[in-house]
């Protein structure tokens, strides 16, 4: 497929950037504070907040309205109890009660945040100021740290993806994407699209936010291993890249059980018929870069 012209934000738009966040939490009464101290005082505060309060049990949102209570920037917005937490499709929907509310129409950027992060009070300028100096940056965020043993860890991730956790995206990125899918893996198909379109995507190195919950914990092991191979199914991954990734995984924590559910979500969706992404040329993209990526040839996946 033929790559679409990237439409670009001029310099001067970007000097002082106008970003809208949507935070979609559910049960982070443990966690909210802590990002709200930080967000509170950015160097670059955003034009809007939305915290989207997906049926939380613990207080969640009264311990955001506690927090910002007077702070005309910050708005919670509060959706019916499903009675469970959904990766994927859920996290989008409720993401998506946000982003319809936005009120403000002159963004520049929208982000879509975690509820347990924490970072610098600089952490927004420190991200803007890689956009800034690429143009072609679409879809950029901070690398994210684990805790443990009181030792920080990095969340190990190919350069160009940018964990759901944190992902800022240019207005004119995220209007070429066309938004986010409501599907497991739609924080990595968003940014093979973008690529695809001729944008770039990137974590930034030199710019951190601990992440106060492991990934996947909230699900535990099996399932999170499970979501994550479903979510590749459902995207179009190529068989033979899944089964490499699953055989690289063997003997990383959780040994054996995160290779073993990776493989059954993925061949599971095949067995079931689960619909996959209504975009041929998408996948074919993506497949194409696997199997470049197999024979040792440069991708995004390098």
């Amino acid at each position: 497929m033929e790559q679409e012209n990237v439409q670009v934000t001029t310099q001067s738009a970007l000097v002082v950037p106008k970003y809208v966040v949507i935070t979609p939490v559910r049960d982070e009464g443990e966690f909210i504070s802590l990002l709200i101290a930080p967000m509170l005082k950015q160097t670059i505060l955003p034009v809007e907040w939305i915290i989207v309060d997906d049926g939380s049990t613990d207080g969640t949102a009264a311990i955001v309205k506690q927090h910002t209570e007077g702070t005309e920037w910050i708005r919670v917005i509060q959706r019916k109890n499903r009675g469970f937490r959904q990766a994927g499709a859920g996290v989008v929907e409720a993401f998506y009660d946000g982003y319809e509310t936005i009120s403000r129409v002159d963004w520049d950027f929208v982000v879509k945040l975690d509820g347990d992060l924490t970072f610098a009070e600089d952490y927004f300028e420190n991200c803007f100021d890689h956009f800034r100096q690429n143009p072609r940056l679409g879809i950029g965020g901070g690398t994210l740290y684990n805790l443990d043993n009181d030792e920080a860890r990095i969340e190990e991730n190919p350069l160009f993806h940018v964990r759901g956790a944190t992902k800022i995206y240019r207005r004119a990125c995220w209007e070429a994407i066309g938004g986010l899918l409501k599907i497991p893996g739609w924080d990595t198909i968003d940014e093979v699209k973008a690529h695809m379109l001729g944008w770039t995507t990137q974590s930034f190195p030199d710019v951190r936010s601990q992440h106060h919950r492991l990934v996947g914990e909230a699900y535990g092991a099996w399932q999170d291993s499970v979501k994550c191979g479903r979510g590749s199914y459902i995207v179009g991954y190529h068989p033979l890249y899944m089964l490499a990734k699953c055989v690289k995984r063997l003997l990383t924590r959780p040994v054996l059980v995160g290779s073993a559910g990776m493989l059954w979500g993925f061949v599971s969706g095949y067995f079931r018929r689960i619909p996959q992404v209504n975009d041929p040329g998408l996948i074919g993209y993506i497949r194409s870069q696997q199997l470049a990526r197999l024979l040792g040839r440069e991708t995004i996946w390098r």
